[in-house]
């Protein structure tokens, strides 16, 4: 939900990460070592994973609450854990 999150700091991120992606692209067609690909790779999967975080704490904070608080509580509940659980196959 857009109400959720704070959509101009998610936005930043992702289009860092974009950058970050068009960046290691080019080093595969140039020479650079392998080891200094994999390390940005690791930067931007890092990096995502921080967007995957922020926009989980915007679901606790704000639809799971208002769940409970207003709605069925043991649904929001179940919801949450799905949630939880695509969030962490993202690792």
């Amino acid at each position: 939900m857009k109400q959720c999150m704070d959509s101009e700091n998610l936005h930043r991120r992702l289009k860092k990460i974009m950058g970050q992606l068009n960046a290691i692209d080019k080093m595969i067609d140039t020479d650079v070592p392998c080891e200094d690909i994999l390390i940005q790779i690791n930067a931007a999967k890092g990096a995502l994973h921080k967007v995957g975080q922020i926009v989980l704490e915007g679901h606790l904070n704000h639809c799971v609450r208002d769940g409970i608080e207003h709605g069925d509580a043991d649904k929001t509940i179940a919801e949450f854990a799905k949630a939880i659980e695509h969030f962490s196959r993202m690792c």
